[in-house]
């Protein structure tokens, strides 16, 4: 019998889950929405440990805030340690959520012309954080027959209708190493799938988007407004879940039907 078929589907609240950049914006909104599963989160985060904290401390025992540099090797590993450490279990579930810093700020991106290799190097760093935190949870997954990893992507991939095109072309390669694992650890009941969003009503990274931007985007969908941060956490949930057991190598736009993959 192989991993994938004997391998139990633990509920939400049975997880252990790492939510990088977990402590403000979509982030907090995802380790929200575990814990409110039931599921032991380790909110990681990089400039808002206060946040991390505070989330952290309303949810005492079931949560962890630990600052971490995901794109360091050693930092993300030192986490997962102390997390197991924490928990009494090692992390089976992990969101690759955080984003090296970027400013939504549409027309004010460098064009074509002016695009530089730093800047799309500097998105890449991203997909760089997401190898560092599967390979530092592989053994535990490995271990418990069982794992989930969840990347956050854009829907911009589909539809680059804004010139961001360091950020998006990182995405795009985040979403190609999305499916390359799952084929690769498939076989050992380890899901990896991609949630891609659009423009989120709010965050920090949306803050600052004039609302006549949001009401386009929302008279343009099917459902007439533009998705929220809770929203967009209940399809990680979803991906987390028993229920999506045979599903991997996948990317769900969740955008309330403007993009359709």
């Amino acid at each position: 019998m192989n991993a994938i078929a004997s391998a139990a589907c633990p509920p939400l609240a049975a997880q252990t889950v790492l939510v990088t950049g977990g402590a403000r914006g979509l982030g907090r909104a995802i380790s929200e929405a575990f814990l409110a599963q039931g599921a032991r989160v380790l909110i990681n985060c990089l400039h808002s440990l206060e946040a991390a904290r505070a989330l952290a401390a309303q949810h005492p025992g079931q949560a962890l805030a630990v600052q971490a540099d995901v794109r360091d090797t050693q930092a993300v590993q030192a986490m997962l340690e102390q997390a197991r450490a924490h928990f009494g279990a090692p992390i089976c579930t992990v969101v690759n959520n955080a984003l090296p810093a970027f400013s939504f700020n549409g027309d004010a991106r460098p064009h074509a012309d002016a695009l530089s290799w730093q800047a799309v190097s500097g998105q890449l760093e991203g997909v760089r954080a997401a190898l560092n935190t599967t390979q530092a949870a592989l053994a535990g997954m490995r271990a418990q027959g069982f794992g989930r990893i969840v990347n956050i992507g854009t829907n911009l991939v589909q539809n680059p209708v804004v010139p961001y095109h360091d950020y998006t072309a990182a995405k795009a390669a985040l979403l190609a190493l999305t499916r390359t694992l799952a084929q690769e650890l498939g076989p050992e009941g380890i899901t990896v799938n991609m949630v891609s969003g659009g423009l989120l009503r709010t965050t920090d990274a949306s803050a600052a988007t004039p609302a006549a931007v949001f009401d386009l985007i929302a008279a343009s969908t099917p459902l007439r407004r533009v998705t929220t941060p809770a929203e967009l956490a209940d399809a990680v949930l979803f991906f987390a879940s028993p229920w999506a057991r045979a599903v991997t190598g996948q990317n769900l736009i969740v955008d309330g039907g403007l993009v359709k993959d």
